[in-house]
């Protein structure tokens, strides 16, 4: 990847990362969703590079939000190991196939692209169709009497984990709904607490893994978080002004027009 023109983008990526920082605290979708996206068609950052730094990126925003989730009781911790027993060897499978095939720059970038692109439609379409899964449900089961459905929810991880190491898209959105299909009786607030945590070691991960293949970018990563902590704290605090439906609506456009800015570089 070039070096970045850092005296000519550095005001930019902090902004963008104030923009997705603020949105993230407002909504808790997943940094992702929208922070690959805009490296990759505002900078111009390579695919690969996008995705090996976003995913650091997520772990710090996500580790953020996961300790008040253990300490509000919102973590089903024996649902955050099955997903991560299928997520962790699923994307360090994912990231040995690549190794071992080892695609050129421009068959990489675009097979990352077009992953990517298919990754944001689904997530626009999981915010739109999580709140009718979630109305009508009789919200009362605890993660402590909680029945697993193992062999499920580590397909789930395993499938978590080769979307998110390609794209770095779909721990958050995704997930989500797929687990509310699965545990239709859990409250909502421990679906968002035990997706976040289970997040955290998915994407530290990945993203480790994509470091020791050179798809990092460090000051990058820096001038991300430096604009992307101050919009999460100022956003989470905002959470609730604005109607849960217009907010879900404006995201899936945002995750549309993306996608289809994504589409047309491919």
């Amino acid at each position: 990847m070039p070096e970045l023109n850092l005296p000519e983008l550095w005001p930019m990526i902090i902004s963008g990362g104030l923009v997705v920082g603020f949105l993230v605290g407002m909504t808790g979708v997943g940094a992702g969703s929208l922070m690959t996206p805009f490296l990759i068609t505002q900078i111009g950052v390579a695919p690969a590079i996008a995705v090996g730094t976003d995913l650091l990126f997520a772990s710090i925003t996500k580790a953020s939000a996961a300790a008040p989730h253990h300490t509000l009781g919102n973590v089903s911790w024996t649902l955050v190991a099955w997903l991560a027993g299928g997520s962790v060897p699923g994307a360090l499978a994912t990231l040995a196939l690549l190794h071992h095939f080892d695609p050129d720059t421009a068959m990489l970038a675009r097979f990352i692209k077009q992953a990517l692109v298919t990754a944001l439609v689904l997530s626009a379409f999981a915010i739109l169709l999580y709140p009718f899964l979630v109305k009508r449900r009789e919200q009362t089961q605890s993660p402590a009497d909680l029945p697993t459905r193992k062999l499920p929810t580590l397909l789930l991880g395993l499938g978590l984990g080769s979307v998110v190491t390609l794209t770095s898209v779909g721990a958050g959105a995704i997930g989500v709904v797929v687990l509310s299909m699965l545990y239709p009786k859990l409250m909502t607030r421990r679906l968002i607490g035990t997706d976040v945590v289970h997040a955290v070691p998915l994407t530290l991960v990945s993203g480790l893994a994509h470091m020791g293949m050179g798809n990092t970018d460090f000051t990058l990563l820096g001038l991300l978080l430096l604009g992307s902590l101050p919009g999460i704290a100022v956003g989470s605090r905002l959470t609730g002004v604005l109607p849960d439906w217009l907010l879900r609506i404006a995201l899936s456009v945002i995750l549309a027009f993306a996608a289809y800015q994504l589409w047309q570089k491919v």
